[in-house]
C-alpha cells in the first residue's frame, strides 16, 4: 500500500520541499526508517543505493533541527567518497530549501581554505569524508560538543576503503549522548562488529534481502576471451542498442577506463562521452558527473570510485567491462540503473580469469546471471600471449586462495628458473672461491 509523505510528522516547509523535488510516495526504506529516526532511536539500515535511503535519514534530521541555531553543527554525516558527500549535500539543500538550515560539505582533493571559511560562517549540518573531517577537527576548526546526530552512510564501502581507524577516532571525539544512524548495502561480519561498537539497541531495517540487485534490472553475462574481443563486443552492442539513453561503463582499473574512453572518443567524440576515475582532478570529476547528469553526454566510463554517489535517475544501461574484484561492488554498479522503480539493463563481460568472481557474485546475490551468446558478427580475437599468461597467473592465484596446497603451473616453472639461476651463480663462484660466500644466493646456501 502506497504511503505518502503527508502521513509522517513533517512540517509544512519540509512537505512543500518534498513536493517541489517531485516525490509523492515514500519508498520501503523511508517508510520503515523515518518513524524510528524521528523518535530518536538508533537505526541500522541495510539498503542498496537507489532505494531512497539518503532521504530516509535526511528528512527526519531536518525535521528535528527545524531552523538554524548557533555556529556549530548539530548533525554530522560521514560518507566514503567526495561524490557521495556532494550528493548528500545536494539532497539536504533541496529538502531544506524552505528553511534557514545551513550545510557544509568537507572532502579532500582540494585545499581546505574555502571549507574553513564556510565552517567559520556557522552551520547546522556537516557532510564529510572521514579523512578531511579529522584533519579539520585536529586543526581546531570544528567543534563537536553540539552534535546530536551522527550518520555513517555506506559503512561497508568505508570498511573496504580502509577508513576504520578514522571512523574510530571520530567516535572518540563526538559526544557520547547522541543518536546514531548506520547505513550499509551489505551486512558483513565487519559491519556487525561496527554496529555493536556504535549503536545502542538499534532498530534494524532491511528492505531487500542483503545485496540483491533491484528487481527492475535485467542482467546479462557474456563470456569473452580477452580485452580486444570485449572492445569488439562493446562496439556491436553500442551499434545495435537504440534504447541506450544513458550508459555507464565500469572498468576495474584507471588504465582500462582510459583505454575504453579513448576507443569511445574515436567513435563518438567528446560531446558523447566522459571518463571518471581517481587520477582525474577534482573539477574534472565534478564536471564529468554534471555533464552526465544534465544529459550533455550519453556515456560515462568509470572505475568503482564512482560506482556509488552518482545519483542519476534515468541510467538505462550499465556495462561491466570488467568483473569487479570486490564482489559487493557488482550490486552497487548495477544499482546505478533500475533506480526509482524504472527498468534497466546490466551487461557484464567476463574473461576466463574473472569467472571466479562471477561465481562469488552469484552466491552473494543468490541468483544465476543469465548467459547470452556473443553475436555471430562479433570478431573473436586470439588472446595475446602476455594476456593469456596474466589470466593463467590469476587463475592459479584463485585456486591457491581456495586451496593453500594447490601447486599451480607457475609454481613448477618458477622453481626451474630459480634452479637455473642458482646453477649459474654456483658456476661463477666456484671459479673464485673467495667470492663464494658473498655472491652465492641465500636460498642456494640454505639448500646446499
Amino acid at each position: 500500500m502506497a504511503v505518502t509523505f503527508e502521513e509522517f510528522k513533517f512540517n509544512r516547509q519540509i512537505l512543500n520541499a518534498i513536493a517541489d523535488a517531485g516525490y509523492t510516495e515514500a519508498t520501503p526504506i523511508q517508510q520503515k526508517a523515518i518513524p524510528p529516526i524521528l523518535n530518536g532511536q538508533d537505526v541500522m539500515g541495510i539498503a542498496q543505493t537507489g532505494t531512497g535511503k539518503t532521504a530516509a535519514y535526511v528528512l527526519p534530521i531536518l525535521m528535528k533541527l527545524k531552523y538554524a541555531q548557533g555556529d556549530h553543527a548539530r548533525a554530522l554525516i560521514i560518507a566514503p567518497t567526495r561524490e557521495l558527500a556532494m550528493q548528500i549535500e545536494e539532497n539536504i539543500k533541496a529538502f531544506a530549501a524552505n528553511t534557514d538550515l545551513r550545510v557544509v560539505v568537507l572532502y579532500g582533493g582540494l585545499g581546505p581554505k574555502t571549507q574553513i571559511e564556510q565552517i567559520n560562517k556557522g552551520m547546522d549540518i556537516i557532510v564529510a569524508t572521514p579523512g578531511r573531517f579529522m584533519d579539520l577537527y585536529l586543526a581546531g576548526h570544528i567543534v563537536t560538543k553540539t552534535l546530536q546526530t551522527l550518520v555513517l552512510d555506506e559503512a561497508d564501502k568505508m570498511m573496504d576503503m580502509g577508513f576504520m581507524p578514522q571512523i574510530n577516532r571520530i567516535l572518540e571525539v563526538v559526544p557520547v549522548k547522541r543518536q546514531n544512524l548506520l547505513f550499509s548495502a551489505t551486512m558483513s561480519d565487519k559491519i556487525h562488529e561496527l554496529s555493536n561498537n556504535f549503536l545502542e539497541f538499534p532498530t534494524v531495517i532491511e528492505v531487500t534481502p542483503q545485496a540483491t540487485p533491484a528487481q527492475t534490472v535485467n542482467q546479462h553475462l557474456y563470456f569473452v576471451p580477452n580485452v580486444k574481443t570485449k572492445i569488439n563486443l562493446l562496439k556491436k552492442l553500442l551499434d545495435q542498442e537504440d534504447d541506450i539513453k544513458k550508459l555507464i561503463i565500469f572498468c576495474k582499473t584507471r588504465t582500462a577506463a582510459e583505454d575504453v574512453y579513448k576507443f569511445l572518443l574515436r567513435k563518438f567524440g567528446e560531446k558523447e562521452v566522459k571518463v571518471l576515475h581517481a587520477n582525474k582532478g577534482q573539477n574534472t570529476r565534478i564536471n564529468a558527473i554534471n555533464a552526465f547528469k544534465n544529459d550533455e553526454v550519453k556515456i560515462l566510463v568509470a572505475t568503482d570510485v564512482a560506482s556509488r554517489g552518482i545519483d542519476v535517475s534515468d541510467v538505462s544501461h550499465v556495462i561491466n567491462f570488467d568483473v569487479p574484484v570486490v564482489i559487493e561492488d557488482y550490486v552497487h554498479r548495477i544499482g546505478r540503473t533500475g533506480r526509482a522503480y524504472q527498468s534497466g539493463e546490466a551487461i557484464t563481460f567476463c574473461n576466463p580469469a574473472e569467472l571466479y568472481y562471477i561465481r562469488k557474485v552469484e552466491k552473494l546475490i543468490r541468483q544465476t546471471i543469465p548467459v547470452t551468446d556473443i553475436p555471430a558478427e562479433v570478431f573473436i580475437e586470439a588472446t595475446p600471449y602476455d594476456e593469456k599468461q596474466e589470466q593463467d597467473r590469476e587463475i592459479d592465484m584463485q585456486k591457491r586462495r581456495d586451496d593453500p596446497d594447490f601447486k599451480g603451473a607457475f609454481h613448477e616453472k618458477k622453481t626451474l628458473n630459480q634452479r637455473k639461476k642458482f646453477d649459474a651463480a654456483k658456476s661463477k663462484t666456484t671459479h673464485n672461491p673467495k667470492e663464494k660466500r658473498t655472491k652465492s644466493p641465500k636460498s642456494y646456501r640454505k639448500k646446499h
